[in-house]
């Protein structure tokens, strides 16, 4: 929580989400929702690249923002999920909204004061970084990770599948944090009843390696919990990065039972 027990941040969505029955994920990017309001079946644009462990099982209720004034068929887009009477966002552009806001209000110990703030700054050869700052004279580079999978232990772990592109972006901040830039990783959890994040082992070991190293060189990790609701997304608190070395056992475990209950996704549209 912020001061007085407060929440640092509530963002509101700006209207009112829709629930409905996820009926099936397919070809990754979209998702097939039955809406409880008057029972129509809609396609909505799924905003999430990687496997959604445990958060794909049709029948699964969900809930969606909806934008009429978009020039493409996907008038919908799944926002949150409800799993096992928790509220977990879906959507992974909600993070670097809920950071550059963070930001642009100075409420992140470390990151506030800044004299300049840019979103995806250009750098190097074809790099790109979610937010710049200057701060003092001195640059600061932060990149956002989504993480929704949490396990029974509590901890929420990132990535839930292999992901080239983010091990990338360690390995890009090692770099700059080398040339004297201060380097910044920020968890955003869509889910409460999380105390801590962990880069995953089990299913990205060389995501896993690299954020040790970044950590090494100095990259520094802070992670956001945030709870989603039909309202707005509240920024409760700031919970701790775990980056130290851990068995796998009972993460991988874990991990099968949940790929055992929930596709990654359909290929092609599923018949209702």
């Amino acid at each position: 929580m912020g001061r007085e027990g407060r929440p640092l941040l509530s963002l509101p969505y700006g209207q009112r989400l829709l629930p409905g029955t996820l009926l099936g994920r397919y070809n990754r990017f979209l998702a097939d929702v039955r809406l409880e309001q008057n029972g129509a079946v809609l396609t909505a644009h799924c905003v999430n690249t990687g496997r959604m462990e445990g958060l794909t099982r049709p029948g699964t209720r969900v809930w969606l923002s909806h934008h009429p004034e978009r020039k493409t068929r996907l008038k919908y887009t799944w926002e949150i999920t409800e799993l096992d009477g928790y509220m977990v966002g879906t959507n992974t552009a909600t993070p670097n909204r809920i950071v550059g806001e963070l930001l642009a209000r100075g409420l992140l110990r470390g990151l506030s004061g800044h004299t300049e703030l840019r979103a995806e700054k250009s750098y190097g050869d074809g790099s790109r970084m979610d937010f710049w700052l200057l701060k003092g004279g001195r640059e600061h580079f932060v990149e956002v990770k989504n993480c929704h999978l949490v396990y029974p232990d509590g901890r929420g772990y990132f990535p839930d599948s292999p992901s080239v592109r983010a091990a990338r972006h360690m390995h890009e901040l090692i770099e700059a944090a080398g040339r004297g830039v201060r380097a910044w990783v920020i968890f955003t959890v869509q889910r409460t009843a999380v105390f801590a994040v962990r880069p995953s082992d089990a299913h990205d070991p060389d995501f896993a390696r690299a954020a040790r190293e970044a950590r090494a060189a100095g990259v520094r990790f802070i992670a956001l919990q945030v709870h989603p609701t039909p309202e707005a997304l509240v920024v409760e608190r700031r919970i701790p990065v775990d980056l130290r070395p851990y068995p796998t056992a009972r993460q991988e475990k874990w991990r099968a039972a949940l790929r055992a209950q929930t596709p990654a996704w359909f290929r092609s549209a599923p018949e209702h």
